[in-house]
């Protein structure tokens, strides 16, 4: 928000009517403060709603003015209240606003899914562990969306006894215990953020997710769109990722 010359010469004007020394009274002083305090309120919440700035890659980077994102919102929540507490779900301004508008179509597209985000990367960025990447922020990780035993959406359970959800095993028929793999809810995920960040001049740079499950997203009525938009990742990662997708969004930096 950028205030005119004029806003800030009637700024000036009005702060100076408040000398203790001037004509006014101290009860006039106590009027003019009311009046002013939520313009200056408003200027500073402005200010410190800064845009991100990202540095270097996604695996040697780091981050300036990192954006929390909510804990929870109308159809999806964080993977830990723990992890949050410990400052590891910033992610870049754009990447935040890219994934809030993403899950905001998915309510009217997919009203009857849940959606779970996961590790991001720290305010600052820099190294994150146990990841390779997650510097700048620019990497997120998704926890796969899941059916039960009666087909309803439910998500992921995350919690410290299986390392927050990174340590659950999909096999490669997409079922851990009572959970399925909803690869229709993964799909349409991943196009609300293409097409957000197409929407907002930018791009998704990669998706990693196991190769072997691959297949059963272009199965989907999106495999088409993201046949054609999404990079997927070709070969294994270091560690398997099954229970999650990693990813990369394209947005420059410095």
């Amino acid at each position: 928000m950028k205030i005119s010359l004029s806003q800030r010469t009637s700024l000036s004007l009005d702060l100076s009517e408040l000398n203790p020394g001037g004509k006014f009274g101290r009860r006039q002083q106590s009027c003019h403060m009311k009046k002013l305090l939520p313009i200056l309120i408003l200027f500073t919440s402005v200010a410190v709603a800064e845009k991100s700035t990202c540095y270097g890659t996604t695996s040697d980077g780091r981050l300036e003015n990192g954006v929390k994102l909510p804990a929870s919102g109308a159809n999806f929540e964080g993977y830990s209240s723990i992890a949050r507490a410990a400052g590891r779900t910033y992610v870049h301004s754009h990447v935040s606003e890219i994934i809030l508008a993403g899950y905001k179509d998915l309510e009217t597209t997919n009203p009857d899914k849940v959606f779970k985000y996961a590790e991001t990367g720290f305010e600052e960025g820099g190294q994150f562990k146990p990841h390779k990447t997650h510097r700048n922020g620019l990497s997120v990780d998704f926890m796969v969306s899941v059916i039960d035993k009666t087909g309803k959406s439910v998500h992921l359970p995350t919690h410290p006894f299986n390392k927050f959800g990174y340590n659950i095993e999909f096999g490669n028929d997409g079922t851990y215990e009572e959970f399925t793999i909803d690869y229709e809810a993964m799909a349409a995920h991943i196009v609300a953020l293409h097409k957000e960040s197409i929407k907002r001049g930018y791009d998704l740079w990669r998706v990693i997710f196991d190769p072997q499950l691959q297949p059963n997203l272009f199965k989907t009525k999106h495999g088409n769109y993201l046949a054609k938009n999404i990079q997927f990742s070709k070969t294994p990662s270091w560690v398997r990722h099954d229970e999650h997708y990693h990813v990369d969004f394209a947005i420059p930096c410095k």
